[in-house]
């Protein structure tokens, strides 16, 4: 398992969390292509040793063991996965600039379980009248 950068880092792009990185998975760095396209940082799922150090410093706390990542923030899984995957061009038709939110809400929609439809509940029966003694 690796560590995700999740929306919290959209918009923000501390790079405090790539200086400390003893592997060098977290990119775009500052001056590297796409650094001023993209609108977070992303960890290398595959490179990543998830030793923690990017967590400790990040600080807007975007940072979590894959398996830690809360429910509405999945996405971001495939999304940092999406980066190392694909060319530049492929990752921003996937997740287009400005578009996080809309397709977070997307995802979120899909991820909801179908609530069962409520059944009608039988009508208590008034009890008999008593018998008349």
């Amino acid at each position: 398992m690796s560590l995700v950068i999740t929306q919290a880092c959209i918009g923000t792009k501390a790079t405090e969390c790539e200086k400390v990185c003893p592997v060098d998975c977290i990119h775009p760095r500052e001056g590297e292509p796409g650094f001023e396209e993209v609108e977070q940082l992303y960890i290398d799922p595959w490179t990543c040793i998830n030793c923690g150090a990017c967590m400790a410093v990040c600080p807007v706390r975007a940072i979590y063991p894959e398996e830690e990542v809360p429910a509405p923030f999945r996405m971001f899984i495939e999304k940092n996965a999406d980066f190392y995957r694909m060319s530049l061009e492929e990752f921003h038709q996937k997740w287009p600039v400005g578009k996080s939110k809309e397709l977070l809400k997307q995802w979120m929609a899909k991820q909801k379980p179908k609530q069962p439809q409520p059944q009608a509940q039988p009508q208590p029966q008034a009890p008999p009248p008593p018998e008349a003694g």
